[in-house]
């Protein structure tokens, strides 16, 4: 995917009416300080247009990045920051859960995991309920560069076991320095999610 423009085009907060877009979403979860921000920058090849915060917790929103008049990078907010209260957890919840019930156009729901550690409870009932709202997630095991490379394929393993992925999930590894996986998931949106759409 070259990258010809970006438009960050609209901002759904907790009492936001989402958009109705025309073009496919692709959605991005995955828990507060997983990496998503940066995920998304390399994605767009900016370096600093998704905000990263020092803050876990802060993206309270859900952010759409037009994608040159082509598609939707959609970030979903963090989930399983300790020191968000219980009503922003749960309204976050209902946020994400109202996005991925009422969007006509999400195509794909990319789950984001630490490779360095075992998925946790959040990330496994993250997991199970993208899956029960009819999606088959993709997981990216982000941080590939904090482990050494004779760790990678008993990390992944770790990630597939702690999920209890379904068989054929496709686990992506990435790395936003060395930006290892950036091709592959492009590769992956561009002939499964956008293919249709050209043909249109």
């Amino acid at each position: 995917m070259v990258i010809k423009n970006i438009n960050l085009e609209t901002v759904c907060g907790i009492t936001s009416t989402l958009p109705d877009n025309a073009l496919p979403e692709i959605a991005f979860a995955g828990k507060s300080n997983v990496g998503k921000s940066s995920l998304i920058n390399a994605l767009m090849n900016r370096k600093a247009y998704a905000r990263i915060s020092a803050t876990p917790g802060k993206t309270q929103t859900i952010n759409f990045y037009n994608i040159n008049e082509q598609l939707y990078l959609v970030d979903l907010p963090g989930y399983g920051y300790a020191k968000v209260s219980e009503k922003e957890k749960k309204e976050w919840g209902a946020l994400i859960e109202r996005y991925l019930h009422g969007s006509g156009q999400l195509k794909a729901v990319f789950l984001l995991i630490d490779i360095r550690h075992d998925p946790s409870a959040n990330d496994r009932m993250m997991y199970e309920w993208i899956v029960s709202q009819g999606y088959k997630p993709i997981i990216i095991a982000t941080k590939l560069d904090k482990i050494k490379r004779s760790q990678k394929e008993k990390q992944l393993k770790a990630v597939k076991q702690g999920l209890g992925l379904a068989p054929g999930t496709i686990v992506i590894p990435f790395s936003s320095v060395t930006k290892q996986g950036r091709d592959e998931i492009w590769e992956l949106v561009e002939t499964e999610y956008l293919e249709g759409e050209k043909a249109e």
